[in-house]
């Protein structure tokens, strides 16, 4: 049973320091423009020919947000002018049928992601129209464990959206909350009732949702023990089937919204790492079960039986059920991952606009892994979805001697072995109870670009 781990302050104080959270290795900030339309053409048409084709899950990128949440670090923009709605979904859907000719029809949908901004934003009929331009365009999956879900603002839906959604085949919906307190909702602009919230949660389950998420943050401006856990004790009785708990990360000099918070306001770091103890200790006893990361689920949810299985993955749509899959992505920052290559549009929004009035497919940048980075990527997608490296399999996969080929990460592994984070023998290495709140750190011991003097200056969020 993959239990919550234990908390240790002082371990997790001393490797709270910036890393990737890894929805991808090699990380965006190795993307490069040398990868352009050509080589999206090209990878995709190798994907068709594969002996077993793979599967398709798609992302579409809703950049607009009604107002600022001060504390997002997301591609957004903020309007209040819903015609840009529809010019956006014009665009959506030029883009779309750009893209769609160079995939088999004969290749099902599995999984489908609307993120943002606020997906919500574009009303249910404009949603209603991209998902039919979706099923138009691409050949929809209709086994049962077809996921199509979507990110929600309870601010800006109701039940009769929830009802709408559910007709176009939605079956997982994550919810925005961060916090339910007063004074820390005011301090970061978003106030947002429990009753709407519990609105939205009801109105899922009344109409077949098989999974919700709650998104919460700790760290927050004017965030107290005992506020911070009348939301933990609001949200578990919601009984939510995921949950994810995000550490906040100030970083105003990246993410211009931030600077509305006052940085007084901000817990210290003792009193943030007490945040995220209460929210182990409420998780645990309310019988979640800890993912990766900053997620958590019951034990019937499907990401934790897909764990058990072995099966779990992750990409930059968070932790799925669906390995096996390319994916494609549309829409104003969005990434795709086909075969051995990454793409990304450009993350503004009129450069995307550009290449697609052009009739372009709007690819930015990208890259083609090659057998280091695919090795890795198998080492790092281990760590993070199972806790664990075969090295045995790796050996006979990728016909490399581990102990020779990965010396100077093993190395690097040797302070958290020493910590007991981690266990090592010639077969495996296993990320210990005491490890698992730490495997962004296991995991950058084997990114080899971390360790490359000219990415050293790329900055990522703190890991706690």
């Amino acid at each position: 049973m993959n239990t919550i781990p234990p908390f240790d302050a002082d371990l997790l104080r001393r490797y709270d320091r910036p890393g990737p959270r890894y929805t991808s290795y090699p990380t965006a900030p190795q993307f490069s423009s040398s990868f352009g339309n050509a080589e999206f053409v090209e990878v995709a048409h190798q994907s068709n020919s594969d002996p077993i084709p793979r599967q398709l899950s798609l992302y579409v990128h809703v950049p607009f947000c009604f107002s600022p949440c001060f504390y997002c670090g997301c591609n957004r923009i903020i309007t209040r002018d819903l015609t840009r709605g529809g010019l956006y979904l014009s665009r959506l859907v030029r883009e779309i049928s750009l893209v769609s000719p160079l995939f088999d029809r004969d290749r099902d949908v599995i999984q489908l992601h609307l993120g943002g901004g606020t997906p919500s934003f574009l009303g249910s009929d404009y949603l209603a129209e991209l998902v039919e331009s979706l099923g138009r365009h691409f050949h929809f999956s209709t086994a049962s464990n077809r996921d199509f879900s979507i990110e929600l603002d309870p601010r800006c839906v109701n039940a009769g959206d929830i009802q709408a959604m559910a007709a176009m085949g939605f079956n997982r919906a994550s919810l925005g909350v961060q916090d339910f307190d007063p004074a820390v909702q005011q301090a970061v602009n978003r106030v947002q009732s429990v009753e709407e919230t519990q609105v939205v949660v009801d109105a899922c389950r009344q109409h077949g949702f098989r999974s919700v998420n709650i998104d919460l943050i700790y760290g927050l401006p004017l965030q107290t023990r005992e506020g911070f856990g009348r939301t933990l004790d609001t949200v578990v009785a919601m009984r939510p089937d995921r949950l994810a708990i995000y550490s906040y990360a100030h970083m105003p000099h990246m993410f211009k919204p931030q600077s509305q918070i006052n940085s007084d306001q901000l817990p210290s770091a003792e009193d943030k790492l007490g945040l995220l103890q209460l929210a182990i200790e409420k998780l645990s006893a309310a019988g979640y079960r800890y993912i990766g990361m900053d997620h958590f689920a019951l034990p019937e949810d499907e990401l934790s039986l897909a764990q058990e299985r072995g099966s779990l993955h992750r990409n930059f749509m968070g932790y799925t059920t669906h390995a096996e899959s390319d994916l494609i992505g549309f829409g104003v920052s969005a990434i795709s991952h086909i075969g051995n290559s990454y793409s990304q549009n450009p993350r503004d929004l009129p450069s995307w606009e550009t290449a697609i009035e052009a009739g372009r497919r709007p690819v930015w940048r990208g890259m083609i892994m090659d057998h280091d980075d695919t090795l890795r990527a198998d080492i790092i997608q281990q760590l993070m979805c199972q806790n664990r490296i075969d090295i045995v399999a790796l050996e006979q996969r990728y016909g490399v001697d581990f102990a020779t080929y990965f010396a100077a990460d093993l190395n690097r592994l040797t302070p958290l072995q020493q910590d007991g984070l981690v266990e090592v023998s010639p077969q495996q290495i296993v990320a210990t109870d005491r490890g698992r709140l730490l495997l962004r750190i296991v995991a950058a011991c084997f990114d080899r670009y971390l360790h490359e003097e000219a990415v050293e200056k790329v900055r990522f969020s703190r890991v706690i």
